[in-house]
């Protein structure tokens, strides 16, 4: 336990623990990981695409229903621009050849966040991708690009007023309901674990609405280092957190 939040240890797996119906990730440490060895931070973001693969099929095989990756904040654009040029362009590719096997595993494929900066072809190419897999039930896969949680908030409170103004929606019908309906994750299972990877303790902008009552899991590994037994552990701990939504441990133990 470091300041109040768990830092990972190592834990054995029991498929008859419970497992989180929603993780969300940050997936962070990809060019500390390249330049640990000698490398560009180019080369961290395409082994991360390996973890990427490792987690998405983890998810499925334990029965998450959702699973939501910080891959592009709103900030990264501050970033070097040939470095943002290359996350573009392994995004593309990433869509090109995984979206396939996603619709052949049943899972849905979306992408949250201000899409509009993206190029025109890469907004085809993420259209198509949910259009492919939009009937498809086992599991959800949310992609955050171009993605800030208060811009995730805003959004939803600039389409709640305009709704208002045009005389659908009256203001005592503004509810947390009725705001989350308004959210990028609406209709997805409520969010219980949010990893961090890369050893920092901040969820820096991602998820700030839906993370009120999530369990939070930080870990020094770096994200292309973070394979399946890595994902299992996070996941096992969850099942050991005591999840009291306001309520008393006692109360906890009593509605069980």
């Amino acid at each position: 336990m470091v300041n109040g939040v768990f830092v990972s240890q190592s834990v054995n797996a029991d498929s008859s623990k419970l497992v989180p119906q929603h993780v969300a990730i940050i997936m962070d440490g990809n060019g500390r990981w390249a330049q640990q060895r000698g490398k560009t931070r180019v080369v961290g973001h395409k082994n991360g695409v390996e973890s990427v693969r490792a987690v998405v099929s983890t998810a499925r095989k334990q029965g998450v229903k959702a699973l939501t990756l910080f891959a592009f904040s709103s900030e990264n654009w501050r970033r070097p621009e040939q470095e943002v040029g290359v996350l573009m362009d392994l995004f593309m590719l990433v869509l090109t050849r995984e979206v396939k096997k996603l619709h052949k595993n049943n899972i849905r494929f979306q992408v949250i966040g201000d899409t509009s900066k993206f190029s025109a072809s890469l907004q085809d190419k993420i259209s198509a991708a949910e259009t492919l897999t939009q009937s498809n039930d086992a599991m959800v896969l949310s992609v955050a690009a171009n993605y800030g949680g208060r811009w995730d908030i805003t959004n939803a409170a600039q389409n709640i007023a305009r709704e208002v103004q045009e005389g659908t929606l009256a203001i005592d019908d503004i509810t947390e309901s009725c705001f989350d309906e308004h959210t990028s994750l609406v209709g997805l299972p409520e969010l219980d674990l949010l990893i961090r990877t890369g050893g920092d303790f901040r969820i820096s902008n991602f998820l700030l609405w839906q993370a009120a009552y999530a369990e939070f899991y930080f870990t020094d590994t770096l994200w292309p280092d973070f394979q399946e037994q890595a994902f299992i552990e996070a996941l096992a701990t969850f099942s050991d957190r005591e999840r009291r939504f306001g309520q008393t441990g006692d109360q906890v133990k009593e509605n069980r």
